[in-house]
Parts: C-alpha cells; sequence; structure tokens
C-alpha cells in the first residue's frame, strides 16, 4: 500500500469512526468506564441540600460563614488495545474481512477514549508480540495506531493469546481498560486471563464470519489453515466432517464466554455482517 493510498484509507476510517464515538459512544464510555476516584477542585459557599460532611472548617471560620469543598471525578484513564493480527483475521466471506471490522471497533473506542483525554496504546499480537505502541493521549496518536492496524504486516500467522496478557502483565503496572480484539479460535489462555482480569478491566471482542461457523456442503475442496499454511483436502460432503468442525468451532466459543465470564471480564461477539455499533452500545448500557 503506498502512501497516499494509506492515508486515503486512515482518512476514511477517522471519518467514519470519530462520527461514532463523537455522538455515541462517548458519553457512554464516560460512564461506564470510571476515573481513580476524586480530586479536590475547589471550595464555594454553601447551600441547602449540600452534605454537611464536605463543609471546609477552615475556610468557614475565616470568612464566618459555611463552605465545602467540591470534588471532580478524576478522569484520566488508560486503555490497552490488544488486536490479534494472526493469519485467521484475514478470512472473510461477506463485504468485508474480520481484520476490517477489528480495525474499524478499535479506532471508535480509541476515539472515544480520546473524547474523555485518556490515553491509549497498542498490542499486535500472533504467538509473539508483533507490536507495542505505549500509552499517550491525542488525535495524531491515535491515527498512528489507525496506521499501524491497516498496513502492519506480522511475522508469524500463529495465535498464543496466553503470550500477550502475559506481555501486558509486565509492561502496564497500573490498572487499564483494556480490550482484546480477535476471533479468539483459542485455548489454554483461561488461567492468565484470570489474573489479568483481577487486575486490570478487561473486555474480550470477538469478531466471526458466518462460515466459520458450519462447513458448507461442497463436496470435496482444498482448504488452507491460515495460520499454519497447511492444505488440506476435505470432504465437505460428509455429515461427520461437517458435524465435528462444527462441534470444535462451538466448544471454542463456549471456551471464550466461559473463560471471560470466570475471569470476571466483559464479553461480547459481533458477526462481520452484523452491525458492531448496536453491539457496542449496547454492551457499554449495560455495564454503565
Amino acid at each position: 500500500m503506498d502512501t497516499k493510498e494509506l492515508l486515503k484509507k486512515v482518512r476514511k476510517i477517522e471519518i467514519k469512526t470519530r462520527r461514532l464515538s463523537d455522538h455515541i459512544f462517548g458519553g457512554e464510555y464516560h460512564s461506564t468506564f470510571k476515573g481513580r476516584g476524586m480530586t479536590f477542585s475547589e471550595v464555594r459557599q454553601y447551600q441547602f441540600g449540600d452534605d454537611v460532611r464536605s463543609i471546609d472548617w477552615n475556610v468557614t471560620a475565616r470568612y464566618n460563614e459555611p463552605y465545602i469543598k467540591v470534588f471532580e471525578e478524576e478522569r484520566e484513564l488508560t486503555m490497552m488495545l490488544m488486536v490479534d493480527v494472526s493469519g485467521s483475521q484475514l478470512f472473510g466471506t461477506q463485504q468485508q474481512f474480520k481484520k476490517e471490522i477489528i480495525t474499524e471497533i478499535a479506532a471508535t473506542l480509541a476515539f472515544s477514549a480520546t473524547q474523555n483525554n485518556d490515553k491509549i496504546g497498542l498490542i499486535l499480537f500472533t504467538d509473539e508480540i508483533e507490536l507495542f505502541i505505549p500509552p499517550k493521549k491525542g488525535r495524531s496518536h491515535v491515527l498512528r495506531i489507525i496506521r499501524e492496524l491497516l498496513e502492519f504486516q506480522p511475522k508469524s500467522k500463529k495465535t498464543n493469546i496466553t503470550e500477550a496478557l502475559k506481555f501486558l502483565s509486565n509492561v502496564m503496572k497500573k490498572k487499564a481498560i483494556v480490550f482484546m480484539l480477535s476471533d479468539f479460535v483459542a485455548d489454554d489462555y483461561q488461567h492468565t486471563l484470570k489474573i489479568v482480569g483481577g487486575k486490570h478491566d478487561v473486555t474480550g471482542i470477538r469478531v466471526y464470519d458466518r462460515r466459520e461457523e458450519e462447513i458448507p456442503n461442497l463436496g470435496m475442496v482444498q482448504m488452507e489453515d491460515e495460520e499454519t499454511g497447511e492444505l488440506l483436502l476435505v470432504n465437505t460432503g460428509s455429515k461427520r466432517t461437517r458435524t465435528n468442525y462444527s462441534k470444535y468451532y462451538q466448544e471454542r466459543v463456549d471456551y471464550f464466554k466461559d473463560s471471560f465470564t470466570r475471569s470476571g471480564a466483559g464479553s461480547l461477539s459481533s458477526r462481520v455482517d452484523e452491525s458492531y455499533v448496536k453491539k457496542l452500545l449496547g454492551y457499554f448500557k449495560r455495564r454503565g
């Protein structure tokens, strides 16, 4: 992708996702994810109905009339976007690949955080950490994140969610809002997720394609595993083959839901041909 085409794509995603974050998600994000606590702002004269426990006795004595302390929510938070860039994200049978939807969701979340003056960081992972961008504020930083999501070329095609979570724990010592975006066709990450979920506010966003749920009956078909590159000749006409595949896929989905629930983390699933806007908004409202 040349520079001109890349900038055009970045701008297109910014226009679409910023509109969503400004008009829909900004307020929902703010009410869902609270700040670290309350910080002193100012003193003002006592008004009927104010909490007497907030009276500032030093100021009251000085002016011979009651004054109270006013506190504001300490809003600044850190959002970490953890994005799976393994080979399976390049799958898609509808109008878009999973990778494209994941990029849009990540951009929408990033702009929502920026609107609240929060820091945003990025971790791109496969079965290793492909890229880490430390958290920073500002539009130019978000645009850099979008550029990486669009054009980054990973070294590996495999997936290891556990390693990504361990890396997060090592680099993020303070509590963060964490969104992990993947198809979650993986296992053996529940234990690590539980540890990370005890420290950070974690949400798993599963993006998938309807053709992944079951194999259509197309007779003998050559298929390629996007993560291993292995070519297989599959008899899709066999009912047993289709049933075994559907069972395997459903087990991964159930593992995803169970793992995030047991870890005290949030989760949602969005199919590439569905509105992720409705899914995100519904999730924020439930959380809020």
